[in-house]
């Protein structure tokens, strides 16, 4: 059948987390569909909220509003507004998943899942896995304790501090060079460490994917969603969606 042919279910996008990737999202979502017409492409419904309370100040700091009901929330009006499945293109907010799915009768596309999944098919049994990622991801053993559930182990750059700084000057001034230099060597320094497969598990590093070291190889989670938006909307299997001109399977 043509890609054409099939009907799209609506996606909604837990999105503002932050802003630059949620349109990053998009834009990956539209590239990676071979459409001829507006009617081929993806119906995403998107609550863009960058005022959901900071997920750096709740699980890292010990301060301020918890994140979760408001993503909840978010979630309920998504699924009032029509959308048959959810996907959040935040790493760190994935801590918040069960309270999300809770909340409604659809489901959540896993970001976590969905990149461990990929690890299984591309990584060497028991090489250690790069994370690049919010401080608030080691903290909360989010990837750890996936990546335990297949025996194997994910180890972190040293410079914590300097990768919280280049998320922080990547929501307030976009790409600028001093985040590239940081992400760039905490690459370098987990391929040190002997982490030839680095996950960007923040969507801010998603937008300067290109500074990690070429001499590793890379899984990005915000592609791993794209695809899993793609194939639950279409009905197609979808996959490969690090390539641009990707074709359906």
């Amino acid at each position: 059948m043509a890609w054409g042919a099939r009907m799209t279910r609506p996606v909604g996008i837990l999105g503002g987390m932050g802003p630059a990737a949620t349109v990053l999202l998009m834009r990956k979502v539209i590239a990676a569909v071979p459409g001829r017409d507006d009617a081929d492409h993806i119906p995403l419904l998107v609550d863009q909220n960058p005022q959901v309370p900071s997920r750096i100040a709740w699980l890292i700091e010990g301060r301020g509003e918890d994140p979760g009901p408001v993503l909840a929330r978010m979630a309920q009006r998504l699924e009032a507004m029509g959308a048959e499945a959810l996907a959040m293109p935040c790493n760190t907010a994935h801590h918040f998943v069960a309270q999300i799915r809770n909340a409604v009768d659809i489901p959540l596309l896993d970001m976590v899942d969905l990149t461990i999944a990929r690890i299984r098919e591309r990584a060497d049994a028991g090489s250690p896995i790069g994370i690049l990622a919010s401080p608030a991801i080691r903290k909360t053993a989010l990837f750890d304790k996936a990546l335990a559930a297949i025996e194997m182990r994910a180890i972190y750059p040293e410079d914590q501090d300097g990768l919280l700084d280049a998320i922080r000057r990547i929501k307030s001034a976009g790409r600028v060079e001093p985040a590239r230099a940081a992400l760039a060597e905490a690459s370098a320094d987990l391929r040190r460490r002997g982490a030839k497969t680095q996950l960007i598990a923040c969507t801010e590093f998603s937008t300067i994917a290109e500074a990690v070291t070429e001499t590793v190889q890379t899984i990005d989670t915000l592609d791993r969603l794209v695809e899993a938006i793609i194939s639950f909307s279409t009905g197609h299997t979808f996959r490969n969606v690090d390539a641009e001109a990707a074709e359906p399977a």
